[in-house]
């Protein structure tokens, strides 16, 4: 869409409000509001805005920032547009004052790794697979943990509560122009998946947030709570958001190879073998929370151990079943507690390593890992993911390759704001050990 067509339509829909959307380091979505007054500056990238006040950007004293929205990113929220009046989308690059791409803003980031595999020939496309929960609010609408049914995986109502709420994410989203392939209840009490076609890494990273942001909106509307917190319940499986992940060259689709064995060519392999080797230190990225350590455990489905296959679903990296045009890797640790644009950019950079390295990876895992003896996974070099964010962070900064996909700023930003969550979390005082220890001592 172009900057005119963008003008007609805020026009001819009266759209009152504009809201200009980026996200922090975190992951966490960002908005400024405008009126259509000041629509030119806008799309002329001249909104300054105080870079100090968002999470991981820069200190107070060199804090202006500019946001230069990107015009193929427009569109009206539907359940905004009431009474004759709209409100409408576009979502923002950030830049510095002299003009040039701001280093620590992750969608510019995202950017410069897909320019990296460009200049090897490559495109990038992901398809997300993001799973979350829906709890009833309380009286005075604040979240609880009181699942809103107790269904299991592809129940219907009565049993599924969320059936209607579900219905309503997926109008809403089509109608914001998403192609949903695919939406259901999950394993979990109060637990649902939405899946919507992948696309090239960059516009699948925007769909992510803007996903979230849908399905949070939509369940207060049904005076749900919706959170993508990888773990909120114990006992019960958490959320992931598995990344399948496929490379394009030519138009063709690089990963597929007809005369290769199980028809998967030498640069697929690398690419796991690239995902392999820097595993630990994306799990920084991909697992950013200390909660998402929670989810991968042993017993829930989410991989712990690191390895892949072309059969079953314990390994880390499965092989998806389809090939030609569909043939794609699916990386099954992410949580949708990330941020898209910086854990695509790291999965993209490993594996662009492995193909430029002609890593190659371990032979495929077809047996179960969870039934291996500790001796049997040494035996065929299967190590584990970090088991806590601590862990995760000490192997990012041992990994020279992840961290330039990062970049200086985002890298130091990242490691001191999930280092102070780390801290936090290890002298908080929590309800586990009050039940253990308050009366046993």
């Amino acid at each position: 869409m172009d900057i005119n067509e963008i003008k007609k339509l805020v026009d001819e829909k009266n759209v009152k409000f504009i809201r200009l959307q980026f996200t922090d380091i975190t992951g966490v979505l960002k908005n400024i509001a405008i009126t259509p007054e000041q629509l030119d500056k806008a799309l002329e990238g001249e909104l300054m805005f105080d870079g100090s006040s968002i999470e991981g950007f820069v200190r107070i004293e060199e804090s202006d920032m500019y946001l230069r929205p990107d015009p193929n990113t427009f569109v009206l929220f539907p359940w905004r547009s009431t009474e004759g009046t709209a409100v409408a989308r576009m979502i923002c690059d950030v830049y510095t004052p002299d003009g040039k791409p701001f280093i620590g803003c992750p969608r510019s980031n995202l950017q410069k790794i897909i320019d990296e595999a460009k200049e090897m020939g490559y495109t990038m496309n992901v398809g997300p697979e993001a799973e979350f929960f829906l709890f009833n609010t309380s009286s005075e609408g604040k979240p609880t943990l009181d699942t809103h049914d107790q269904a299991g995986y592809f129940d219907l109502a009565p049993v599924d509560h969320g059936e209607d709420a579900r219905r309503d994410m997926v109008i809403t989203l089509q109608d914001l122009g998403f192609e949903i392939e695919a939406s259901h209840h999950e394993v979990a009490p109060g637990q649902h998946e939405i899946d919507f076609k992948y696309d090239d890494a960059l516009s699948t990273a925007d769909n992510i947030m803007t996903f979230k942001y849908v399905v949070r909106a939509i369940a207060k509307r049904h005076g749900l709570h919706a959170t993508f917190m990888p773990k909120p319940i114990f006992g019960i499986n958490g959320s992931g958001m598995h990344a399948n992940m496929s490379l394009f060259k030519d138009g063709e689709n690089a990963f597929f190879d007809p005369n290769g064995e199980n028809q998967l060519s030498d640069e697929c392999r690398y690419f796991i073998g690239g995902l392999i080797k820097h595993a630990k230190a994306i799990a920084a990225i991909t697992n950013p929370t200390v909660n998402s350590y929670k989810r991968l455990v042993p017993g829930y489905e989410a991989p712990v151990y690191i390895a892949w296959s072309e059969k079953n679903r314990s390994p880390l990296i499965r092989i998806p079943a389809k090939r030609d045009v569909s043939t794609r890797v699916e990386m099954r640790n992410p949580d949708p507690s990330c941020n898209p644009y910086l854990a695509t950019a790291v999965m993209l950079k490993a594996g662009l390593e492995g193909i430029k390295n002609k890593i190659v990876p371990p032979a495929p895992t077809i047996e179960n890992i969870y039934e291996m003896d500790k001796a049997e996974m040494e035996k065929r070099g299967i190590s584990q993911l970090p088991t806590n964010l601590k862990e995760a962070i000490e192997a990012l900064s041992e990994d020279e390759v992840i961290k330039d996909a990062l970049g200086p700023h985002v890298y130091e930003r990242f490691v001191e704001a999930k280092m102070l969550e780390w801290e936090d979390y290890s002298i908080t005082v929590h309800p586990w050990e009050i039940d253990q220890y308050l009366t046993k001592f």
